[in-house]
C-alpha cells in the first residue's frame, strides 16, 4: 500500500504542477506585466515588480517527439528495475495521452504490444495533466485493469519534465 499511496501522491503532484504551469501560461498571454508596481517577498528587502515581459510558450512538436520517445522508455526501464521487475511482469503501459505515435514508439522500444497500452486518446484527445488519471479510471471501471495488475506509468509535460511510477493495482 505504501508504494500505491506514493504513486497516487506522485501523480497528484505531477497533475497539480502541470495545471499550475498551464494557469501561469494563460495569465501571461498578454506578454507583459500590466499591473501596478508591487512589492514581492524575496530574501532581503524584497523586490518591486513594476514592469516586465514574457514570451508565449510554444511547442516544437518534432523535438517533443524525440524527447519523449528517448526519455520515457529510459525512465520506465529505470522504474521497472527499481521495483525489481522486468518488462514481462508489466500487465499495462499507461502513458501521458499526448500523441499516439509517441505511445506506439515507446511501447515498441519497451517491447510491449499496443494491446497492453491503455489509451483513450482517440476518444478525448490530449487532456493534458488529466490524461493518465482519466485513462486509468476508465480502464479500472471497464474491468480491463484488475486487482494485482502491474501498471507502468509515465508522464511528460511542460518544460520537458517527466516522471514514472510502477503500480500494483488493488
Amino acid at each position: 500500500w505504501g508504494k500505491l499511496l506514493f504513486c497516487n501522491y506522485f501523480l497528484l503532484i505531477f497533475d497539480i504542477v502541470l495545471i499550475y504551469l498551464y494557469t501561469m501560461y494563460k495569465s501571461f498571454e498578454s506578454e507583459s506585466y500590466c499591473g501596478s508596481p508591487r512589492m514581492v517577498a524575496t530574501p532581503g528587502d524584497g523586490t518591486t515588480v513594476s514592469d516586465g515581459s514574457y514570451q508565449k510558450i510554444a511547442m516544437n512538436g518534432r523535438e517533443v517527439y524525440k524527447f519523449a520517445t528517448r526519455e520515457v522508455p529510459r525512465v520506465l526501464n529505470e522504474a521497472i528495475e527499481a521495483a525489481d521487475l522486468t518488462i514481462d511482469d508489466v500487465d499495462w503501459l499507461l502513458l501521458h495521452q499526448a500523441n499516439i505515435r509517441i505511445m506506439e514508439t515507446v511501447a515498441s522500444r519497451l517491447g510491449m504490444p499496443m494491446e497492453k497500452v491503455i489509451t483513450n486518446l482517440a476518444d478525448y484527445g490530449n487532456t493534458s495533466a488529466a490524461s493518465i488519471p482519466i485513462a486509468l479510471d476508465e480502464a479500472v471501471r471497464s474491468g480491463k485493469v484488475k486487482k494485482g495488475d502491474i501498471i507502468a506509468c509515465a508522464g511528460f509535460g511542460a518544460g520537458l519534465s517527466w516522471g514514472s511510477a510502477i503500480l500494483r493495482w488493488g
